[in-house]
């Protein structure tokens, strides 16, 4: 598992990429109520705005961590996004297919992430 500075995590499995949000980032926006997913098919390049996070304390955005194709959207999440709040490590967004697989291995091991929200 990999972790971005914006505190999403990511976790490689053979082809895809799957894509969630941090504790730290869960409790920062407090009770989840509304999830924006993108579109299955949807190209995404690094840094495009992709995920819409709504909360009773503000609205966020999720980026692309990584270039390629949304493959899968966990469409659960659309009905019960409180299960964000409940476990972020197994509450994905979406799968990604990278085009570019390295990018994966640029961002922080755990060690690395949990250093910058000590």
């Amino acid at each position: 598992m990999k972790f971005t500075e914006e505190h999403e995590w990511l976790e490689k499995d053979e082809d895809t990429v799957s894509v969630g949000i941090t504790e730290h980032a869960s409790e920062a926006l407090g009770d989840i109520v509304f999830v924006e997913l993108p579109e299955i098919g949807t190209m995404v390049s690094k840094g495009d705005e992709i995920v819409v996070i709504e909360s009773v304390k503000a609205a966020s955005d999720i980026m692309a961590p990584i270039d390629g194709e949304i493959v899968e959207i966990n469409e659960a999440l659309i009905d019960a996004p409180s299960s964000i709040n409940e476990s972020p490590l197994d509450a994905w967004f979406f799968k990604i297919k990278p085009s570019d697989p390295t990018q994966f291995d640029s961002y922080l091991d755990e060690d690395a992430y949990t250093a910058i929200i000590s």
